[in-house]
């Protein structure tokens, strides 16, 4: 017999079968987005928000000697030279999460969807920022960043000539370059929430051991490169750790989408439709449970049990009649 050689795929068929996920992914994102969309924009208008928070706290900003800090005492200054260090690992995380949140538009396996875990990324971020806003405008500390300190012009910021100059926050150089927005470290929030996330919803252990250790390291060089106080580090990871705990408790779980659910999750409507079927064709399985004499639920039994003993009193009360009559 012939032996016939099957042909490896080809690159347009492996191609064209990626660029299927993509569309077909696309299609279900948008459906979600259509029903999500507002939650979204309200926590993305709540970045600038924030931004604009952090910015107007500058201007009440004054300069002055650095408190002591345990972690200042512990950890050796790197200089202003290498404050580099914190800010690319920072980015790593923040990058490598963002990649992993958009994977199922690529890769077969999926376990969740990219507009409910960023409505939910984004919970997490709002309830954070809310928190700290409250918190570095209750009391301003002097800056232990370089540019915060005494003799630094960026230091302080003189009253703005218009409400649009405030409104522009001077991105990007105002985001880099504030002061004041302390308490709690705004780069630990957006590293603990990601990290948190990929915790649960991640799949890889080797990578959440290493996103755990790289929060540490993170941690640690931010306090080493004088850009907050511990404190500030500190209050971050108690504080995050439990607005994400209790946030996810009040948010409804997410579909896990290896378990072969429906594409899409089901509305409100689908659910109760769902839930009604459901319970009629429970309902009817019992009943004919019921007549075929197989018990099923204790509390049937004794009904059943209950309206036998009637009618056994029945029955022996009309044949006691019975015989009063007949004699």
């Amino acid at each position: 017999m012939d032996v016939i050689a099957s042909s490896p795929p080809s690159r347009s068929c492996c191609g064209l079968r990626v660029w299927r996920k993509v569309t077909t992914e696309i299609s279900v994102e948008l459906q979600l987005l259509r029903d999500k969309w507002g939650l979204l924009l309200a926590g993305l208008i709540f970045q600038y928000v924030h931004g604009l928070a952090a910015r107007g706290v500058h201007y009440l900003h004054r300069p002055g000697p650095l408190l002591q800090d345990l972690g200042f005492m512990a950890l050796p200054e790197l200089g202003q030279d290498k404050g580099y260090l914190s800010e690319s690992i920072f980015s790593s995380i923040f990058i490598s999460f963002v990649l992993w949140t958009f994977h199922p538009f690529i890769y077969h396996s999926k376990r969740f969807y990219t507009v409910l875990i960023w409505r939910r990324v984004l919970a997490f971020l709002v309830a954070s920022q809310f928190l700290r806003i409250i918190t570095f405008y209750s009391t301003q500390l002097p800056g232990p960043n370089y540019h915060c300190r005494e003799g630094s012009k960026l230091a302080t910021l003189p009253p703005p000539n218009s409400v649009l100059e405030v409104l522009l926050i001077n991105f990007p150089r105002g985001v880099l370059f504030g002061c004041g927005d302390l308490i709690f470290s705004s780069h630990m929030i957006f590293t603990l929430v990601f990290v948190r996330t990929y915790h649960k919803y991640g799949s890889k252990r080797f990578i959440k051991f290493l996103a755990w250790f790289m929060a540490i390291i993170q941690s640690l060089l931010i306090i080493a490169s004088r850009k907050h106080y511990s404190v500030d580090v500190v209050v971050a990871w108690y504080t995050v750790n439990l607005v994400v705990f209790f946030v996810d408790n009040k948010l409804p779980e997410m579909l896990d989408r290896t378990s072969g659910l429906p594409l899409l999750p089901l509305s409100s409507k689908e659910k109760e439709g769902r839930q009604k079927e459901e319970k009629d064709s429970k309902l009817k399985d019992e009943f004919h449970k019921l007549l075929n004499g197989n018990h099923v639920d204790p509390t049937d039994r004794r009904q059943r049990a209950q309206l036998n003993g009637r009618h056994d009193e029945d029955i022996n009360h009309a044949l006691s009649e019975a015989t009063a009559n007949g004699t």
